[in-house]
């Protein structure tokens, strides 16, 4: 008799295990853009790989957009590997068209390219002051090398080569003689700062 009751037992177990199991199935949520036009979910919708159920808003604006017609007409006719792709830039699109209504994306690439001219303007000056910079230091240490292999003066060469280069003899030309003292003596009212500048 036990027996019995066991074997009657399992046959109704298993009729609730497969109640329960229809109803899971039954409970499956529809994906955003079924359930957004109050559709049943196929099994084969063009949507459902796209627009997930936890999404609502990504279908939304790209039916209010587009419409949804036209977009499941775009997905059947491009390729499986190239859906993906396509629905990121409507989505894209429409959330830029949903934003600025006037201008959409050309108002994003148009602000985008701005701000691209301006960086590149403010990189040019950036470059133009870093060759300033590095002209104006070699300057500087060329000036500090002179200074230490000259005796404290810019010019690096021997003081009898600063003669004119037209003179057969430089440095007889150059040299402080003793008749040249005497003439520059005699003559007092000629100013020192002024002599000694040429």
């Amino acid at each position: 008799m036990r027996d019995a009751v066991v074997v009657m037992a399992v046959p109704g177990a298993g009729a609730g295990g497969g109640k329960a199991g229809g109803g899971g199935a039954a409970s499956a949520a529809p994906c955003a853009a079924c359930k957004l036009l109050r559709r049943r979910c196929a099994a084969g919708c063009v949507f459902a790989p796209y627009f997930p159920p936890g999404e609502p808003h990504k279908f939304a604006n790209v039916h209010k957009v587009f419409g949804a017609s036209n977009v499941s007409k775009l997905l059947q006719e491009i390729a499986v590997q190239h859906r993906g792709d396509a629905v990121s830039s409507l989505v894209y699109e429409a959330n830029a068209r949903v934003r600025d209504p006037v201008y959409g994306c050309v108002g994003a690439i148009s602000s985008l390219q701005q701000q691209v001219e301006a960086l590149q303007a403010q990189l040019a000056l950036a470059q133009a002051e870093m060759v300033r910079l590095k002209m104006s230091n070699d300057y500087i240490l060329h000036r500090l090398k002179a200074a230490r292999t000259g005796g404290g003066s810019s010019y690096t060469g021997s003081p009898s080569s600063m003669c004119s280069p037209k003179t057969a003899e430089p440095e007889a030309h150059c040299k402080a003689t003793p008749e040249l003292l005497d003439m520059v003596v005699d003559q007092p009212s000629m100013d020192d700062a002024h002599f000694w500048s040429y």
